[in-house]
């Protein structure tokens, strides 16, 4: 008996709602308990005992934590993750202002990822154990070894020295004026804008972070999809459809293709967690400003209010990516809904 596929959805979003709740316990607990004072490193060492004591009661760190953590979800549920202590306005706003930017650049690295990866581990299958198989492992097996802030920065020196002009730091030239509209994505708003000069350098700015960012992933995927599709050539439907003399490119991309997909697609989807995580160092790198930088900066000077928004909001990437691959699993592998209705 197979699980209704609406049945199925729901009981991942209910899961997905009890590891949220888990997670902002987790997060806020470890915020509270980090060594530091919040309010005596937002007034400085000059401020008196008097203004901390202030501070810290308008900011309820005089609470017990219990009272501290159901005041903090009320305001969440309202929209309203507290204030900055360092850019001083609300943490939504600064949200608003980065996240954008640094979700622009992971789906453009999901976008890398798919298009090299999986042709590539098809590519190195079929011609397994040859010339192009060898050489396609060894890109794989460098793409996963070697740390992603050594090929942004190999991917600047690189730009600098054979295209001059190509940009390597920011998201857009200086000399453009451009206010993002409402998505906050610059290729997608530039083009509804009809700006093209604008989406034409966006691109730019986006093409050598975005594929630093993925090349832990095309190895990872690339990998995966060989080895996947080494092990369904040995399925038996396989083998009778090359008794049959079926042409090996109709075996390949439409059987061989979506069998093997799931694997990958699994890992796509943590992937994209690893993906936010390293966005840290790349945003650093490529000087982005993005949701990255903003969270570092926010660690380092110990933001309470922010650091507990952004670790919240990379946990809601990272279960929602989780949450809409095992959907797609479970639309493209029936196996997968038998054995949950089981």
């Amino acid at each position: 008996m197979q699980q209704h596929p609406l049945v199925a959805i729901l009981t991942r979003l209910g899961t997905f709602v009890l590891v949220m709740i888990a997670l902002s316990i987790m997060i806020f607990a470890l915020a509270r308990v980090v060594p530091g004072d919040p309010a005596r490193m937002a007034l400085g060492p000059a401020a008196t005992q008097e203004q901390v004591d202030a501070l810290r009661a308008q900011m309820g760190l005089d609470k017990p934590l219990p009272a501290q953590y159901a005041e903090y979800v009320g305001k969440a549920l309202r929209g309203d993750l507290g204030m900055s202590l360092v850019s001083q306005r609300p943490v939504t706003t600064d949200l608003e202002q980065t996240v954008p930017a640094t979700v622009e650049l992971v789906l453009v690295s999901v976008i890398f990822m798919f298009v090299v990866a999986i042709p590539l581990g098809v590519i190195t299958a079929h011609f397994r154990d040859r010339a192009l198989d060898h050489i396609g492992r060894i890109l794989s097996l460098t793409g996963v070894t070697i740390p992603s802030f050594l090929f942004a920065i190999s991917l600047q020196l690189l730009a600098a020295r054979c295209l001059p002009n190509w940009p390597i730091i920011g998201r857009l030239d200086h000399s453009l004026s451009f206010q993002a509209g409402p998505t906050g994505f610059l290729l997608i708003d530039s083009l509804t804008a009809g700006r093209l000069d604008v989406f034409l350098d966006a691109l730019q700015h986006l093409i050598l972070p975005a594929f630093a960012l993925a090349m832990a992933g095309i190895g990872q995927i690339t990998r995966i999809t060989r080895s996947s599709m080494l092990e369904n050539q040995r399925k038996d439907h396989v083998l009778t459809l090359q008794s049959f003399g079926v042409p090996e490119r109709v075996i390949i991309f439409r059987y061989l293709l979506k069998l093997s997909s799931i694997a990958p697609l699994t890992i796509m989807g943590l992937e994209f967690a690893s993906l936010i995580g390293n966005a840290f160092v790349i945003e650093m790198v490529f000087a982005w400003g993005g949701f990255a930088s903003y969270g570092l900066n926010a660690i380092l000077q110990k933001d309470l209010n922010a650091v507990t928004a952004v670790v919240l909001v990379a946990g809601l990437f990272f279960i929602a990516a989780n949450l809409v691959v095992d959907v797609l699993i479970s639309i493209i592998d029936p196996r997968q809904r038998r054995e949950e209705a089981r």
